[in-house]
C-alpha cells in the first residue's frame, strides 16, 4: 500500500470526532483553522465551540465590533489572529457577498490566510487537490524520509511544500489531508512518538536510523528579549462606595495591539516603590492623597514567543476621581491580555 494509502487508512480508523468535521460550510473550516494556528486541539476546541454560538455565520462576525472578537479571543494569544479574523469576516461579507472563495489562490487573497490556511480551506471544503504543510505533517515527513533540512528555512519550507505535493492522494483529498495532520497530532506526536504500532514503521527511514526524537530540524529560534513592566492599578472609592479604576488601549504595531491595560511604565529593570512612586504620583499631584502598594514582591515572568515580560503591579489608592476612570463592575467587559486578566481574577475586581 502506498503512503498515501496508509494515512488514509489509519484516519478512517482513528480519526478523532471534532466539532468543526461536522461540517464543510467553508466559514467554520476557516474559523478552526485560524483558531488553531498555535494552539492545540484540547485549547481550542471550546474557543471554536463559543465562537460558533456567538458568531453562527460569517455576517454576525462582520457585524461585530473588534472589542466583541478580542473579548471572545482572549487567551488564545498571537491576537492578531484575532484581528485579522474580523477584518476578513468583513471582506468576505463586503467584497465575495458573504461566500468564502473556492479556489487556493482566491482564498490567499484574504487577511491572515497563508499557504497553509488556504490548502486546508481549499481541499476539505472544496476538494481541490491543495497539500497541506503544518508543523505534524512537516514531523511526519521528515521522520519518513529522513530528512533533515530545518523546516523553518527557506529551503525547508519549498522542499516539504512540494515533497507533500509528490505524496498526496488527489483523488481523497479532504480526508488525506486531514488524516496526514491527523497522524502526526496522535501517531507521530513531537514526543513519545508511537512506533511501535505505527502502520510505517516498516519503512520509516527515521525509525530504521535511530533519529527519530531529532526530526524534525529547526533553526535556532530568535534571542528572547527581556521586558519590565510596571502597571499602577489607581483605586479611587466615592461617597457611596462605588469603586473605580483606570485601564489604557494599546496602540501600535507592538504586542497586544488594541487590547486593554492597566497605566503601564516600562523600565530597563524591575523598579523599586521609590522609583514607581517618583514616576507616577506626578499624574495625581494636587489632586489629593495617594498611597502606593506593591501587590506582588516577586515579579511575574509572562512568556511569549520572543519576549519575557518581568512584571509587577502596584496599586495606587487615591481619595480623588481618576482621569477616565473605569467602574469595578465594567472592568471585566473590556478584552485585556492573559497577565491582566490573571491579576483581574487574583485581585477580585
Amino acid at each position: 500500500m502506498s503512503f498515501s494509502g496508509i494515512i488514509l487508512d489509519w484516519y478512517h480508523q482513528n480519526k478523532r470526532s471534532l466539532p468543526w468535521r461536522k461540517s464543510l460550510d467553508p466559514y467554520k473550516i476557516w474559523l478552526s483553522e485560524i483558531i488553531l494556528q498555535q494552539t492545540r486541539v484540547a485549547q481550542g476546541a471550546p474557543y471554536y465551540l463559543r465562537f460558533v454560538e456567538q458568531f453562527p455565520t460569517v455576517h454576525h462576525m462582520a457585524n461585530a465590533s473588534e472589542e466583541e472578537v478580542l473579548k471572545l479571543w482572549q487567551g488564545l494569544g498571537y491576537y492578531s489572529r484575532a484581528r485579522n479574523l474580523h477584518a476578513t469576516a468583513k471582506i468576505v461579507v463586503n467584497q465575495y457577498n458573504g461566500e468564502f472563495p473556492d479556489t487556493y489562490n482566491e482564498l490567499l487573497k484574504l487577511k491572515g490566510v497563508g499557504d497553509y490556511t488556504a490548502s486546508a480551506i481549499s481541499s476539505i471544503c472544496f476538494n481541490e487537490p491543495q497539500a497541506v504543510v503544518d508543523g505534524n505533517v512537516y514531523r511526519v515527513l521528515s521522520r519518513y524520509f529522513g530528512i533533515d533540512i530545518p523546516i523553518n528555512s527557506a529551503e525547508g519550507i519549498k522542499y516539504f511544500k512540494s515533497l507533500a505535493e509528490k505524496v498526496m492522494d488527489v483523488n481523497d483529498i479532504r480526508d488525506y489531508n486531514q488524516g496526514i495532520m491527523e497522524f502526526g497530532a496522535i501517531q507521530c506526536s513531537p514526543k513519545k512518538p508511537l512506533c511501535l504500532h505505527c502502520p510505517l514503521n516498516e519503512s520509516c527511514v527515521a525509525l530504521q536510523k535511530g533519529i527519530v526524537g531529532q526530526l524534525p530540524v529547526k533553526l535556532k529560534k530568535t534571542k528572547v528579549r527581556n521586558r519590565f513592566f510596571n502597571y499602577i492599578i489607581p483605586i479611587y472609592i466615592d461617597a457611596d462606595g462605588n469603586r473605580f479604576t483606570n485601564l489604557q488601549q494599546r496602540k501600535g504595531k507592538g504586542i497586544w495591539q488594541n487590547l486593554w491595560e492597566f497605566p503601564l511604565i516600562e523600565s530597563n529593570s524591575m523598579l523599586e516603590i521609590e522609583d514607581v512612586d517618583n514616576r507616577y504620583k506626578q499624574l495625581f499631584e494636587g489632586n489629593g492623597e495617594i498611597e502606593l502598594i506593591e501587590f506582588n514582591e516577586v515579579a511575574i515572568i509572562h512568556k511569549l514567543s520572543h519576549q519575557h515580560l518581568h512584571t509587577k503591579f502596584w496599586i495606587l489608592n487615591t481619595n480623588t476621581e481618576i482621569p477616565n476612570q473605569i467602574s469595578f463592575e465594567k472592568i471585566k467587559n473590556f478584552p485585556v491580555p492573559v497577565l491582566i486578566a490573571d491579576f483581574i481574577k487574583a485581585f477580585k475586581f
